[in-house]
């Protein structure tokens, strides 16, 4: 190995550009999966063969969807009912055994924010078997039909289902278009007082879309009524939006959109209905079973929440770009414990003075004094502690007649607690020392 590719010692193995790239990255993907968990988009597929906008089988909705969006439109499929309360246009697909009540309670709630759509169900679905050949998820086999049952709602208007044309084609007409019904033979349509017919069935006149004719003003829709409207025994209502009732399903859901028309006809009754408004449409799943309740996570990710969340992204975008170019190479730090005799006895006394142990050093100061005074004074050393401290006093007493003798500042060192005592017990043995050695 030549010495160019031996690495230094300390050396980053990574460089700053591949960092940089790697926590980017990560950062990215870590923002990406707590939006797509606050969206919703980890609850599943809607497409379980129900008669909704996620639905893909033949008694679903998603081709009206999908159609709308490409055609302009803001569309949203709902999971929450908070849609409720948005303008737009909300489009609703109750199962055949909705709360009639709930259903009433949402629309009536809705009456001043915007139009609503609703799509009576007709078709009981099983799913294709998974074996079948061909089969694709969210695909149903239509076994028969039934009208809703939702009493609470609209009790003035009745549904019923039979045949518009026996043994021929059956088609429809309104709002300036025509085109085939997909089962002329199964049929849903709509009658009562208050409903203004959009479209008509061939022959026999049935109403198979119709608008709710009330106090309301709702030009776009009265422009393409096959019939008058009641007059209504109130004043006009400018600020009220319409309800709009589609009979049969077949003219929105899958199954009708094999025919072009049908697609021509879905866009008018929502134009209609919009009245020039937002070409904002809200498809609801709740009613099919598929709402699901917001956490704060998804509130996080919705106005007016969502220009805090940006706002903390940001911050920790400046953190962490200004901890990628710091000044300078990273601070070595100092060893807790530095070399030197000073600095550890120096350590040492820090830690006997915070243990607040001070005299414990008394003993073995006065053994380590007695042992230099000893050898300066050239005495035996295999003598007892007793006799040494005699020979220190007498040699004491011939140098220095008033000065305490030995013995007596090692007791006082000894008896000392407090730390002044004692450093003052320790600087009169020192200054005896000094005076026996030099």
């Amino acid at each position: 190995m030549s010495e160019a590719t031996i690495p230094q010692a300390g050396a980053n193995p990574f460089s700053p550009s591949a960092v940089l790239l790697l926590v980017v990255f990560g950062a990215l993907v870590f923002v990406a999966i707590l939006w797509m968990i606050g969206a919703g988009m980890t609850g599943g597929s809607a497409n379980n063969g129900g008669a909704h906008a996620g639905g893909k089988g033949l008694n679903g909705y998603a081709g009206f969807a999908t159609y709308l969006e490409k055609r302009g439109y803001t569309v949203r499929l709902s999971r929450s009912e908070g849609a409720f309360d948005d303008p737009g246009l909300l489009v609703l697909t109750p199962p055949h055994n909705a709360d009639g009540e709930e259903l009433d309670n949402i629309v009536r709630k809705r009456r001043y924010v915007g139009p609503t759509l609703i799509v009576t169900p007709k078709w009981f679905a099983v799913p294709v078997p998974a074996v079948a050949k061909g089969a694709r998820p969210g695909w149903v086999q239509l076994v028969g039909i039934t009208t809703p049952a939702w009493k609470g709602f609209l009790d003035d208007v009745a549904v019923e289902t039979g045949a518009v044309a026996k043994g021929k084609p059956g088609n429809w007409s309104g709002i300036g278009l025509s085109g085939k019904l997909p089962d002329a033979g199964q049929v849903l349509w709509g009658m009562g007082d208050r409903v203004v017919p959009l479209v008509k069935s061939n022959p026999g006149g049935r109403y198979l879309a119709a608008y709710i004719g009330d106090e309301g003003d709702y030009p776009a829709l009265e422009k393409f009524a096959l019939a008058p409207a009641q007059e209504s025994e109130y004043a006009m209502d400018a600020g009220l939006s319409p309800i709009v009732l589609v009979f049969e399903p077949d003219l929105l859901d899958n199954y009708g959109f094999a025919d072009p028309a049908n697609a021509r006809l879905a866009e008018a009754l929502v134009r209609a209905s919009l009245e020039g408004g937002s070409k904002t449409v809200i498809f609801d799943l709740t009613l099919n079973g598929l709402g699901r309740s917001a956490t704060l996570l998804t509130l996080a990710f919705t106005p007016p929440f969502l220009a805090a969340t940006l706002c903390l992204l940001l911050a920790a975008l400046a953190i962490g770009w200004m901890a990628f170019l710091r000044f300078g190479p990273a601070g070595k730090a100092d060893r807790m414990i530095a070399f030197g005799k000073r600095t550890l006895v120096t350590n040492a006394a820090g830690l006997m003075r915070r243990a607040r142990r001070l005299h414990l050093i008394a003993e073995p100061y006065v053994e380590r004094a007695r042992d230099r005074i000893a050898r300066s004074l050239a005495l035996p050393r295999h003598a007892g502690h007793e006799a040494t401290d005699q020979a220190i006093d007498r040699a004491m007493a011939s140098r220095s007649p008033d000065s305490p003798p030995f013995t007596e500042l090692a007791r006082r060192l000894r008896a000392a607690r407090s730390q002044d005592a004692i450093v003052k017990a320790a600087r009169d043995l020192h200054a005896l020392e000094r005076t026996l050695t030099r």
